[in-house]
């Protein structure tokens, strides 16, 4: 990783924090799939647009429906 691309991914983790309101560093609890068979979502406001077969980190479980991800572009 070339440190350009090091600062890149510093800045929006800090945007991630600053966004949700996170404290500290973000750690990923654990990964999972968007079900392949599940329909292609647009995302909105602080809604994560979803792809069929994605890998998401798992940041925080915030309630029974919804849980705190981000994606490979780290949105």
């Amino acid at each position: 990783m070339t440190l350009k691309e090091c600062k890149k991914e510093e800045k929006a983790d800090r945007e991630f924090q600053k966004k949700f309101k996170l404290d500290g560093d973000i750690r990923v609890l654990t990964q999972m799939m968007v079900d392949p068979a599940a329909m292609e979502k647009r995302g909105g406001g602080k809604n994560l647009p979803l792809r069929r077969g994605e890998i998401l980190d798992v940041i925080q479980f915030t309630n029974a429906e919804q849980i705190l991800c981000r994606n490979s572009q780290r949105r």
